[in-house]
């Protein structure tokens, strides 16, 4: 069964299937990358919690940055946030977003119980 949360016409912010919930990408508020890789990383906490997942059942992580030069920025506030031990497979590109203002955009897909 595919269990879709919080759709719309263009997508879902959240798709479960067998035991595995596929976020939509986040984006966040602020002027630096930092500002928005929190904010961003708080919208992820969100969903996650939505999809009865947590940041210790990340599976992958797909971060777009708008300007690659900003990795390092970006890197400080994740190492932060991810829980020691439960790193996620992830990757790191540089991607034009859809907005100017926007420094980073994130995907998750992570478990939860099924």
């Amino acid at each position: 069964m595919i269990e879709r949360l919080e759709t719309g016409t263009r997508m879902s912010k959240i798709v479960k299937h067998n035991g595995v919930a596929y976020l939509c990408g986040q984006v966040g508020e602020g002027q630096n990358v930092a500002e928005q890789t929190r904010d961003c990383l708080s919208r992820v906490d969100a969903l996650l919690k939505k999809a009865g997942s947590s940041r210790t059942q990340i599976l992958q992580a797909i971060v777009w940055l708008a300007d690659i030069s900003d990795f390092d920025e970006m890197n400080s506030v994740w190492d932060a946030w991810v829980p020691e031990g439960h790193a996620p497979a992830r990757a790191c590109g540089e991607a034009k977003l859809a907005r100017s203002d926007l420094k980073v955009e994130i995907i998750i897909t992570a478990a939860y119980p099924a």
